[in-house]
Protein backbone atom coordinates (compact mmCIF):
# COMPACT_ATOMS: atom_id res chain seq x y z
CA UNK A 1 0.00 0.00 0.00
CA UNK A 2 1.40 3.31 -1.06
CA UNK A 3 -1.41 6.01 -0.05
CA UNK A 4 -4.50 6.17 2.10
CA UNK A 5 -7.53 5.35 0.48
CA UNK A 6 -9.15 8.23 2.48
CA UNK A 7 -7.46 10.76 1.68
CA UNK A 8 -4.65 9.94 -1.25
CA UNK A 9 -1.52 10.77 1.01
CA UNK A 10 1.49 9.00 1.20
CA UNK A 11 1.51 5.77 3.77
CA UNK A 12 3.89 4.70 6.14
CA UNK A 13 4.40 1.08 7.89
CA UNK A 14 5.22 1.20 11.47
CA UNK A 15 3.45 0.26 14.77
CA UNK A 16 0.53 2.96 15.77
CA UNK A 17 -0.24 4.33 19.28
CA UNK A 18 -1.49 1.09 20.98
CA UNK A 19 -0.68 -1.30 19.15
CA UNK A 20 1.74 -4.11 18.52
CA UNK A 21 1.89 -4.90 14.79
CA UNK A 22 3.35 -2.68 11.89
CA UNK A 23 0.02 -0.91 9.83
CA UNK A 24 -0.01 1.15 6.87
CA UNK A 25 -0.16 4.55 8.42
CA UNK A 26 -1.89 7.80 6.69
CA UNK A 27 1.14 10.68 7.27
CA UNK A 28 -1.95 13.10 6.77
CA UNK A 29 -4.95 12.13 8.47
CA UNK A 30 -3.44 9.42 10.38
CA UNK A 31 -5.81 6.55 9.53
CA UNK A 32 -4.49 3.52 10.63
CA UNK A 33 -5.15 0.73 7.44
CA UNK A 34 -5.80 -2.60 8.55
CA UNK A 35 -4.79 -5.74 6.43
CA UNK A 36 -6.39 -8.76 8.05
CA UNK A 37 -6.87 -11.94 6.69
CA UNK A 38 -9.99 -13.08 4.59
CA UNK A 39 -12.94 -15.37 5.17
CA UNK A 40 -13.75 -17.92 2.31
CA UNK A 41 -16.77 -19.57 2.72
CA UNK A 42 -17.87 -22.79 0.52
CA UNK A 43 -19.95 -25.96 0.81
CA UNK A 44 -19.79 -29.88 0.37
CA UNK A 45 -23.86 -30.35 -1.31
CA UNK A 46 -24.85 -33.68 -0.77
CA UNK A 47 -27.07 -35.78 -3.22
CA UNK A 48 -27.86 -39.25 -2.47
CA UNK A 49 -24.89 -40.75 -1.35
CA UNK A 50 -22.74 -37.83 -3.62
CA UNK A 51 -21.22 -34.80 -3.19
CA UNK A 52 -20.91 -31.95 -5.96
CA UNK A 53 -17.56 -30.86 -7.23
CA UNK A 54 -16.93 -27.66 -9.51
CA UNK A 55 -14.35 -27.75 -11.98
CA UNK A 56 -12.69 -24.46 -12.02
CA UNK A 57 -12.88 -21.52 -15.04
CA UNK A 58 -10.98 -18.88 -13.68
CA UNK A 59 -7.48 -19.00 -12.31
CA UNK A 60 -5.77 -19.62 -10.19
CA UNK A 61 -5.95 -24.08 -10.95
CA UNK A 62 -8.22 -23.86 -14.13
CA UNK A 63 -9.86 -26.83 -14.95
CA UNK A 64 -9.19 -28.22 -11.38
CA UNK A 65 -11.99 -29.36 -9.25
CA UNK A 66 -13.12 -27.86 -5.62
CA UNK A 67 -16.17 -27.52 -4.26
CA UNK A 68 -17.91 -24.29 -4.19
CA UNK A 69 -16.08 -21.61 -2.21
CA UNK A 70 -15.35 -17.81 -2.27
CA UNK A 71 -14.82 -14.74 -0.08
CA UNK A 72 -17.42 -13.40 2.01
CA UNK A 73 -19.19 -10.22 0.90
CA UNK A 74 -19.91 -7.27 3.46
CA UNK A 75 -23.54 -7.83 4.74
CA UNK A 76 -23.96 -11.48 4.56
CA UNK A 77 -23.58 -14.07 7.29
CA UNK A 78 -20.94 -16.90 6.63
CA UNK A 79 -24.11 -19.69 6.13
CA UNK A 80 -25.18 -17.02 3.33
CA UNK A 81 -22.21 -16.59 1.49
CA UNK A 82 -21.88 -20.62 1.34
CA UNK A 83 -25.16 -20.75 0.04
CA UNK A 84 -24.55 -18.08 -2.37
CA UNK A 85 -21.18 -19.30 -3.40
CA UNK A 86 -23.30 -22.80 -4.23
CA UNK A 87 -25.67 -21.24 -5.94
CA UNK A 88 -22.99 -18.96 -8.23
CA UNK A 89 -20.66 -21.82 -8.83
CA UNK A 90 -22.55 -24.81 -8.96
CA UNK A 91 -26.58 -23.60 -9.82
CA UNK A 92 -27.41 -26.12 -7.14
CA UNK A 93 -29.65 -24.79 -3.67
CA UNK A 94 -28.83 -26.59 -0.57
CA UNK A 95 -30.80 -26.03 2.72
CA UNK A 96 -30.09 -27.14 6.35
CA UNK A 97 -26.20 -26.42 5.98
CA UNK A 98 -24.04 -27.38 9.29
CA UNK A 99 -20.78 -26.39 9.86
CA UNK A 100 -17.82 -28.66 8.88
CA UNK A 101 -14.59 -27.40 9.21
CA UNK A 102 -12.57 -24.06 10.05
CA UNK A 103 -9.42 -23.97 8.61
CA UNK A 104 -7.18 -21.84 9.28
CA UNK A 105 -4.36 -20.92 6.56
CA UNK A 106 -2.04 -18.07 8.15
CA UNK A 107 0.80 -17.71 5.23
CA UNK A 108 -1.49 -16.37 2.78
CA UNK A 109 -3.79 -15.06 5.60
CA UNK A 110 -7.39 -17.20 4.89
CA UNK A 111 -9.63 -18.91 6.90
CA UNK A 112 -11.95 -21.38 5.61
CA UNK A 113 -15.23 -21.75 6.62
CA UNK A 114 -16.53 -24.89 5.17
CA UNK A 115 -20.55 -26.10 5.73
CA UNK A 116 -22.23 -29.21 4.38
CA UNK A 117 -25.31 -29.98 3.74
CA UNK A 118 -28.32 -31.53 1.47
CA UNK A 119 -29.06 -30.03 -1.91
CA UNK A 120 -32.77 -29.50 -2.04
CA UNK A 121 -33.03 -31.37 -5.54
CA UNK A 122 -30.63 -32.72 -7.84
CA UNK A 123 -30.56 -29.87 -9.90
CA UNK A 124 -27.35 -28.07 -11.01
CA UNK A 125 -24.96 -26.75 -13.65
CA UNK A 126 -22.08 -25.08 -14.70
CA UNK A 127 -21.60 -21.05 -13.18
CA UNK A 128 -19.89 -18.53 -14.63
CA UNK A 129 -16.71 -19.64 -12.70
CA UNK A 130 -16.97 -23.25 -13.64
CA UNK A 131 -16.47 -25.35 -16.61
CA UNK A 132 -18.35 -28.37 -15.25
CA UNK A 133 -20.00 -29.08 -12.10
CA UNK A 134 -20.61 -32.91 -11.03
CA UNK A 135 -21.52 -35.04 -8.45
CA UNK A 136 -18.78 -37.80 -7.33
CA UNK A 137 -19.25 -41.08 -4.76
CA UNK A 138 -16.79 -40.15 -1.86
CA UNK A 139 -14.50 -43.13 -3.93
CA UNK A 140 -14.73 -41.18 -7.31
CA UNK A 141 -13.28 -38.36 -6.02
CA UNK A 142 -10.66 -36.98 -8.30
CA UNK A 143 -8.01 -36.29 -5.85
CA UNK A 144 -5.23 -35.87 -8.24
CA UNK A 145 -7.08 -32.81 -9.99
CA UNK A 146 -8.31 -31.03 -6.54
CA UNK A 147 -7.66 -27.26 -7.25
CA UNK A 148 -6.28 -26.39 -3.88
CA UNK A 149 -4.44 -28.58 -0.28
CA UNK A 150 -6.80 -26.94 1.52
CA UNK A 151 -9.82 -28.45 -0.59
CA UNK A 152 -8.24 -31.49 -0.31
CA UNK A 153 -7.73 -31.26 3.46
CA UNK A 154 -11.56 -30.80 4.28
CA UNK A 155 -12.42 -33.76 0.67
CA UNK A 156 -10.57 -35.84 3.08
CA UNK A 157 -11.91 -35.52 6.43
CA UNK A 158 -15.39 -35.05 4.98
CA UNK A 159 -14.37 -38.91 3.51
CA UNK A 160 -13.16 -40.04 6.92
CA UNK A 161 -16.38 -38.66 8.51
CA UNK A 162 -18.17 -40.12 6.03
CA UNK A 163 -17.10 -43.66 6.05
CA UNK A 164 -17.05 -43.42 9.79
CA UNK A 165 -21.08 -42.53 9.63
CA UNK A 166 -20.39 -39.43 12.11
CA UNK A 167 -19.15 -36.16 11.21
CA UNK A 168 -18.13 -33.90 13.30
CA UNK A 169 -16.64 -29.95 13.29
CA UNK A 170 -12.80 -30.25 12.10
CA UNK A 171 -10.52 -26.86 13.17
CA UNK A 172 -7.09 -27.59 11.82
CA UNK A 173 -4.24 -24.73 10.67
CA UNK A 174 -2.34 -25.96 7.66
CA UNK A 175 1.43 -25.55 7.77
CA UNK A 176 3.20 -23.00 4.93
CA UNK A 177 4.38 -26.47 3.08
CA UNK A 178 1.10 -27.61 2.68
CA UNK A 179 0.60 -24.84 -0.07
CA UNK A 180 2.77 -25.26 -2.25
Amino acid sequence: MNFCSGCGSPVTKKIPTGDNLPRFVCDSCLAIHYHNPKIVAGCIPEWDGHILLCRRAIEPKSGLWTFPAGFMEIGESIEQAAVRETREEAQAEVEGICLFAVLSIPHIGQAYLVFRGPMSSPDFGAGEESLEVQLFSPSAIPWDKIAFPVVEEALRRYVDDNARGAFQVHVATLPDHRLT
